[in-house]
């Protein structure tokens, strides 16, 4: 249902509020450019600190302003059940094509747990459900078998995959027939996962280079592996500048470089330091981004 370069969008603050013109400039980019979709109010997209109203706001702008050209699937988990079925409620009223819903964060449910909270959520929606799974912000990871027992659910569709563990998405795939929407959720191993049997990636990568994923992705899709691996290994460096300092500090900074928007950015998270700039500045020149 879900294959492709979906890009894991920032979204734009200008004096403290959601720029709404910049999100929709940004969106227009990634259509032009080839993005398969677009996920608002994910990790990239510092959902931990906008409000409802704003989170709600994002979601329902991006889908104005996408139109059907491509797909949208909205950030919309929480480490609260009931607030996490109010927010995919609301998603699934305003026209998302899908939901990115994270394992709930800081509560650390066991497996039990975590396949009712998803079960839940999706007895409470009809439209698609990925489950992402990212245990170095959560503090919890869904092991291969809840997900494949999750699977069994009709609209439980996919998993964002962010454990950097191969073997784990191995085991999904093979648990699943290859019926599962496998989604990379780590840029460095989105190669190597679509080897293995995934159908894309949420990329962060794709915020500045997005004709390069999509590129990547297409090409391994349509057998020519050399150019994959190409692209790959010419992005490597730059992925590894991005996660430098924490998801999306060094992103939204690349993006200010780049002149594509001010890299503004809620607290707790902060600037980047100076020298850490520096060596991202060094990257984007060695990737030709820069002069």
């Amino acid at each position: 249902m879900f294959s492709g370069s979906f890009v894991a969008i920032v979204t734009p603050f200008k004096n403290g509020r959601v720029d709404y013109d910049k999100l929709k400039e940004l969106i227009e980019m990634h259509i032009e450019k080839g993005t398969s979709g677009i996920v608002p109010c994910g990790t990239t997209g510092e959902s931990a600190t906008l409000s409802h109203d704003e989170h709600n706001d994002v979601v329902k702008n991006t889908v104005k302003v996408v139109k059907g050209r491509v797909k949208v699937i909205a950030g919309t988990g929480s480490n609260s059940t009931r607030e996490a079925i109010e927010l995919t409620k609301f998603a699934e009223r305003v026209g998302v094509d899908g939901s990115l819903i994270i394992t709930p964060y800081y509560n650390k449910p066991t497996q039990k747990g975590l396949y009712e909270h998803f079960a839940k959520i999706a007895s409470e929606v009809d439209i698609p459900i990925i489950v992402y799974n990212v245990p170095g912000r959560t503090a919890v990871d869904i092991l291969p078998q809840t997900v494949i027992k999750l699977s069994r659910i009709k609209n439980v569709i996919g998993i964002k995959e962010a454990s950097g563990q191969l073997g784990y998405v191995s085991e999904i795939v093979r648990g699943t027939d290859g019926k599962f929407d496998v989604l990379s959720g780590d840029d460095a191993l989105t190669f190597p996962m679509l080897a293995i049997g995934g159908k894309g990636a949420i990329s962060v990568v794709a915020n500045i280079v997005p004709e390069d994923v999509a590129n990547m992705i297409r090409s391994f899709e349509e057998g020519n592996i050399d150019k994959a691996r190409k692209l790959h290994l010419k992005m490597f460096p730059l992925i590894k500048a991005l996660f430098m300092e924490t998801n999306p500090i060094p992103v939204k900074t690349a993006m200010e470089i780049l002149g594509m928007m001010h890299g503004e950015l809620r607290l707790p998270l902060c600037e980047m330091s100076e020298e850490n700039k520096s060596q991202l500045k060094k990257v984007m020149k060695e990737y030709g981004l820069i002069k």
